[in-house]
């Protein structure tokens, strides 16, 4: 019988069946084996004893000892969970130990009680009893019986634990000890949308995390994330608040009736704005909020509310955002890229292919422009033009020159070791890259370790980026780079910022025609005579010029007669990758011996 008995239970068990379904059906096959007596099965938290299984006893009898403070005069299993050891009660009418409790026992027709403490170790974790409908403790049989139980009992309990414990480091924050972006998206894909409540989401980003970090060190800025994590938390409810890593939380908002969004992040909003002490430092929290509410598309409400967060930091940072139809068109544009292009990150889909740069005399290569790519999962390769919005968010722009300088560091040193005649290649930056502030670090590490001196690279900048706001930042950085042996080149000449003027104010080597002005070039037109004019000009200056998008013979002929040396173009190639980019080097790379000058190559 006990065989059979362990037998049953160690297979749900196995099975992974749920503890307190596994629990009654113990108490059930005990019933059937033992006529005449009911058994329970309580929890045992340190203090107070819990109802897990009772399939015979009443549910209002269940209720009534649940939460129980274990102590001598709690019944036989306060008491048994309070001094750990079985404890015998024949009557329960008579016993002290029941006096409390007789009245809810008696009229169920039970008249005795034996508990026996559930132990690990000597830890107390809960209590098995027998009520018995006579005055009587147990038999031998029952003991041997109990004894099996108890230890079915705290094998269930334990792997029950386990799996709690796995679960809470799954599905649980470390730092806060909120719910994680896991539990969050597992609540998202299966429970809310079949929740017949009104929901929505909010997501919330808090705006001075890295100045805090910067200024005050990473203690300060995890103590500043507690006390976010703590007060949102106080505000919609723990189980409705996760963190989903950094800086960012969400918030999950359900009501019956009338749900109002804007509501919530207020009263968010105003909980975070007093100041807190955050590892000895004063810090005034801040964040900013996007919202929205669940409609028939479910599983649009995540990117509805990315991109009403999106939209306030862009425009409203530290107020609250709701989507509506129509947000911010070409902001949501930008963030689908963004989105777009990070997963490509993460996948390893971005990657440079070359253009080449050749003498327009002679037809050789004297160098390349690296261009990023993007691969598509289903194989397409897609030029930077298509998501190009991305790069007006500064992470991913960072993250897209991060890749294309590890990948042009990596093929030049490849192109290098076989001996192919490659001069420079060029490196289109962004604004983002100079505002981080270790720029020239990054490169000199990035090609230093590499083993590619710094003289076969091009910095090309555009002319927005290089006389925009704030351009002494960029022309700062640009001077330093330009010490370390780099050359920067002055991307789409002529759509910009730039007038003549600035070529004798700016420090570049290179100037590169905007495609428009190439396009211009035909009889009567004004373009062909500004083409000359800036040849002319720049080659007084000393500046080499880059005639770019040449598409024609005529075009490249009426070039080299304007005394432009250099061009690149889909007349000679596309972008093509490094492989076929190291082929048409070896074919058609200006070798060392060659008249360089000529053509103002190195």
């Amino acid at each position: 019988m006990i065989l059979e008995l362990q037998n049953a239970i160690l297979e749900m068990i196995a099975k992974g069946e749920p503890l307190a379904a596994t629990m009654e059906q113990l108490c059930l096959e005990v019933e059937a084996a033992v006529p005449g007596i009911i058994a329970s099965v309580l929890t045992f938290d340190g203090s107070r004893l819990h109802t897990l299984a009772g399939p015979s006893l009443p549910p209002h009898y269940s209720a009534a000892v649940d939460n129980l403070e274990a102590s001598p005069l709690a019944g036989s299993c306060g008491a048994a969970a309070y001094f750990g050891e079985a404890v015998i009660v024949t009557d329960i009418s008579t016993d002290a130990r029941w006096q409390d409790f007789k009245s809810l026992v008696l009229p169920l027709g039970l008249k005795a009680c034996w508990s026996s403490p559930i132990k690990r170790g000597e830890q107390v974790i809960g209590s098995f009893a027998f009520y018995y409908r006579d005055h009587r403790g147990p038999k031998a049989i029952e003991r041997d019986l109990v004894d099996a139980c108890v230890h079915l009992c705290i094998i269930a309990i334990d792997r029950e634990e386990r799996v709690m414990e796995r679960q809470r480091l799954t599905y649980s924050d470390a730092l806060t000890g909120l719910s994680n972006r896991a539990r969050f998206n597992q609540l998202l894909a299966e429970e809310l949308p079949r929740s017949r409540r009104a929901w929505g989401i909010l997501l919330v980003d808090i705006d001075n995390l890295k100045l805090v970090n910067d200024t005050f060190g990473h203690a300060a800025g995890d103590a500043l994330i507690q006390v976010v994590a703590d007060r949102i938390a106080a505000t919609a409810g723990p189980k409705n608040t996760f963190r989903l890593g950094g800086d960012e939380f969400a918030v999950i908002v359900s009501d019956d009736k009338d749900l109002d969004l804007n509501v919530r992040a207020t009263d968010i909003l105003k909980a975070l704005s007093s100041p807190s002490t955050c590892d000895g430092h004063v810090v005034f929290p801040a964040a900013t909020i996007g919202g929205a509410l669940a409609e028939m598309e479910h599983n649009q409400i995540r990117q509805n509310a990315d991109v009403a967060l999106y939209h306030a930091k862009e425009h409203n940072r530290g107020r609250y955002v709701q989507h509506y139809p129509g947000l911010g068109t070409a902001l949501t544009r930008r963030f689908r890229a963004v989105r777009d292009v990070g997963v490509a990150l993460e996948e390893d889909r971005i990657d440079a292919h070359y253009q080449p740069i050749l003498r327009l005399d002679t037809r050789e290569i004297v160098g390349f422009e690296a261009l990023c790519r993007m691969t598509t999962p289903s194989g397409e390769i897609i030029a930077a033009a298509h998501f190009h919005e991305a790069t007006k968010d500064a992470h991913i722009a960072a993250e897209l020159t991060q890749r294309m300088l590890l990948r042009v560091a990596r093929d030049i040193r490849s192109w290098l070791a076989r001996g192919l005649p490659l001069q420079h290649v060029g490196i289109n930056l962004s604004a983002a890259d100079f505002r981080g502030g270790n720029l020239q670090d990054r490169l000199c590490r990035i090609f230093g370790e590499a083993e590619v001196p710094l003289k076969h690279i091009i910095l090309e900048v555009t002319e927005s980026v290089y006389l925009g706001q704030r351009d002494y930042v960029v022309a700062e950085e640009i001077k330093a780079l330009r010490s370390k042996g780099l050359l920067v080149a002055l991307d789409d000449f002529g759509t910009g910022y730039a007038s003549l003027t600035h070529l004798l104010t700016v420090p570049v080597d290179i100037i590169k025609i905007d495609k428009s002005f190439i396009d211009r070039m035909v009889p009567g037109d004004a373009g062909t005579f500004i083409v000359e004019g800036l040849i002319g000009i720049a080659d007084k200056l000393g500046i080499r010029v880059v005639a770019e998008g040449i598409e024609t013979e005529s075009q490249a002929a009426q070039l080299s007669q304007l005394g432009c040396k250099l061009g690149q173009g889909y007349l000679f190639s596309k972008a093509v990758d490094r492989t076929a980019a190291a082929a048409i080097l070896e074919q058609h790379g200006q070798r060392p011996n060659k008249d360089k000058t000529r053509a103002g190559a190195r």
